[in-house]
């Protein structure tokens, strides 16, 4: 029960969008059309399911301090902490660069379409966002960073796939010139972050 605590406040009360405005940049720039969204959507899941794990785990047996004392008492006392942003960013940046692989070389239409913004995975505020905070929390297992890591991503592919439908019917709407663009993306964003606020009655 408390991983499906952690699970829906992942995706609605601390929605990584809505709640911290984390990864906005390829947030607004994306999501123009659905299906585009969703690939990016997909993507930034998929990196956050499995950079938590890994992250936690390097945080746990290499960078706490005494956490290298499995190699013998010498190592006890050892604190590789310093290391914890360089490291994560590594493995997060491995990954992405994995699925670009991937992406390129089984859905080209979709590789093309996400442009620059698909190795700007590596530097999404929202994942390392997330990283950090399961840091902070101290997950007692990378079972619980796994579903943190998943709930945080679903919620982030909700926050652009909804914006996207919503992008994609006001092309057939009659909005005022000067808000036209990114400044009624701006003002539709703000009311989906004042709808989510609803999610925070959530008590599992």
């Amino acid at each position: 029960m408390e991983n499906l605590n952690l699970f829906i406040r992942s995706i609605f009360i601390d929605n990584m969008i809505f709640a911290y405005f984390l990864g906005m940049c390829s947030y607004l720039a994306v999501s123009k059309n659905v299906k585009t969204a969703f690939g990016l959507g997909v993507a930034v899941s998929f990196v956050l399911m499995i950079a938590l794990p890994v992250t936690w785990c390097i945080d746990e047996y290499l960078l706490k301090p005494g956490a290298l004392s499995w190699l013998g008492e010498e190592y006890a006392s050892a604190d590789l902490s310093f290391l914890g942003l360089i490291m994560f960013i590594a493995v997060i940046a491995a990954l992405v660069q994995i699925l670009e692989m991937v992406i390129e070389k089984y859905s080209p239409s979709l590789y093309n379409s996400l442009g620059i913004f698909l190795p700007l995975i590596a530097v999404n505020c929202a994942i390392l966002g997330a990283v950090l905070f399961m840091q902070q929390r101290e997950f007692g297992n990378p079972w619980t960073a796994t579903v943190y890591g998943v709930g945080s991503g679903i919620g982030w592919l909700l926050a652009i796939v909804c914006l996207a439908a919503i992008r994609e019917r006001l092309d057939f709407s009659n909005v005022p010139k000067p808000l036209q663009g990114i400044g009624i993306t701006f003002i539709i964003t703000g009311l989906m972050g004042i709808a989510f606020m609803s999610f925070l009655g959530i008590k599992l």
